[in-house]
């Protein structure tokens, strides 16, 4: 079974890069406090950390 992971946005992407905002809709999220689950996948996961800082992961057993 594939590794899976919690992504919630945390921090608003108003004043970032047009980049950083199209790579967090790109992981499914929208508003301030909204989640997704997503696979670990090596393409998810440079998504995230091209914008760890508006974001907090979690890792799911």
């Amino acid at each position: 079974m594939a590794q899976r992971i919690s992504i919630r946005l945390v921090r608003s992407t108003i004043g970032t890069l047009p980049k950083q905002r199209a790579t967090v809709r790109s992981l499914g999220l929208r508003k301030i406090g909204s989640q997704v689950e997503q696979e670990a996948s090596p393409a998810v996961l440079g998504m995230v950390k091209a914008v760890s800082h508006l974001v907090l992961v979690k890792e799911l057993t």
